[in-house]
C-alpha cells in the first residue's frame, strides 16, 4: 500500500505518517517545514504535489490552524477569517484538485481531510469560535461536493471529513472547552480504524473517530 500524508510535521499527520509505516506502508510524508508545501500558495501547492506520483491507495490532509478563537462577533477580524479559510479549507481544496491523478481508478482508494466537530451547523449550540467553525464547515462542503465529483471516474473511492477528537497537539487547554484529550498516536489509530471501514457508500460524509456520523 502506498499513502500520501500532507502536514506530516504536525502531531496528528507525523503519527498518522509514523503508524502507516508500521503497518507496512509506502510512505510519502509532506508538509510546509519540510518540503515547502504552504497550502496557502497555490504555486507551492502545484510544484510541490505536482511532483508526486501516484497512484497512493490513501491520502490524508492533516493540516489545519485554530488560532485564539472568537468568543463573540466583535472579536472577529478579517486576518483571522482569512487566516482560518486559508489554511483550514482553501488548503485542504487545492489539495483536492489532485486526487483525481493520484488515485487509482481500478481499485478502492480512501482520501480523508482532517475536519471538526466545531464546523458542524447542527451540532452548533454553544456558538463562538466563528473563523474555525465557518472554516471548517466550508471544508466539509467542499469534501462533500469532491466526492460526488470522484464516484464518476473513481467509482471505489472513499472521500470524506474526519472529525479526530480531541487531540493533545498545539492546543491550550482553555481551548479544549474541557474535553478529555487523547495522543496523537491513539488519535491516528481511531481515525486509521474508521477510514478502513468506510465504503464508497459513505463517501461524501463526515465521521468522528469513532465512526459515527456527524451531523452537518
Amino acid at each position: 500500500m502506498r499513502a500520501l500524508v500532507i502536514g506530516a510535521s504536525g502531531g496528528i499527520g507525523g503519527a498518522l505518517a509514523v503508524r502507516l509505516a508500521g503497518q507496512g506502508a509506502e510512505v510519502v510524508a509532506l508538509s510546509r517545514r519540510a518540503d515547502g508545501l504552504d497550502l496557502t500558495d497555490g504555486a507551492a501547492v502545484e510544484r510541490v504535489l505536482g511532483a508526486v506520483a501516484g497512484p497512493f491507495d490513501q491520502i490524508w490532509v492533516a493540516s489545519g490552524v485554530l488560532e485564539a478563537p472568537e468568543k463573540a462577533l466583535k472579536a472577529m477580524t478579517p486576518e483571522g477569517l482569512m487566516r482560518a479559510f486559508s489554511v483550514n479549507a482553501m488548503g485542504p481544496a487545492l489539495v483536492m484538485r489532485h486526487m483525481a491523478r493520484l488515485m487509482p481508478r481500478d481499485r478502492p482508494a480512501r482520501f480523508a481531510a482532517l475536519s471538526a466537530r466545531v464546523g458542524s451547523i447542527g451540532d452548533n449550540r454553544l456558538g463562538g469560535w466563528y473563523a474555525y467553525r465557518a472554516a471548517k464547515a466550508a471544508l466539509n462542503q467542499l469534501v462533500h461536493t469532491a466526492a460526488i465529483e470522484m464516484a464518476r471516474t473513481h467509482p471505489q473511492a472513499v472521500v470524506v471529513a474526519l472529525h479526530p477528537g480531541t487531540v493533545e497537539t498545539g492546543l491550550a487547554p482553555a481551548q479544549r472547552a474541557g474535553h478529555p484529550a487523547v495522543g496523537p498516536e491513539v488519535a491516528a489509530a481511531n481515525l486509521l480504524a474508521v477510514l478502513e471501514r468506510l465504503g464508497p457508500d459513505q463517501s461524501g460524509g463526515f465521521f468522528d473517530w469513532k465512526g459515527e456520523t456527524v451531523p452537518w
